[in-house]
C-alpha cells in the first residue's frame, strides 16, 4: 500500500427508516406484551426516555431509530391527511 497517494473511501449512506412503519411496529409490540400504545408512546414523546417502549421485537431499538420530532411530524401528517375535509 502506498501511503504517499490520496485514497478513496465510498461510504454507502444509510437508508432513513419510515416512520409510519416503525410507529406501527412498535405500537403492536406494545399491545401484544399488554400494555396501552397510546399512553407509552405519548410518555416517551414527551420525555425521551426509551423506557417507555418495550424491548420485546426490538421495539426500543427501533423507535431510536428516529428522532422524537420526525415521529411527531409522521404522526401529526397522518392526523390531518386522515381528517382532511
Amino acid at each position: 500500500m502506498n501511503m504517499e497517494r490520496t485514497m478513496m473511501f465510498k461510504v454507502e449512506k444509510e437508508e432513513k427508516p419510515d416512520a409510519k412503519q416503525i410507529l406501527e411496529q412498535v405500537y403492536s409490540s406494545l399491545k401484544e406484551k399488554g400494555y396501552n400504545p397510546i399512553n407509552q408512546l405519548v410518555g416517551y414523546l414527551l420525555s425521551g426516555d426509551p423506557a417507555y417502549v418495550t424491548s420485546y421485537n426490538n421495539a426500543r431499538n427501533l423507535i431510536r431509530k428516529l428522532e422524537r420530532d420526525e415521529l411527531l411530524e409522521e404522526l401529526l401528517r397522518s392526523y390531518l391527511d386522515e381528517n382532511e375535509s
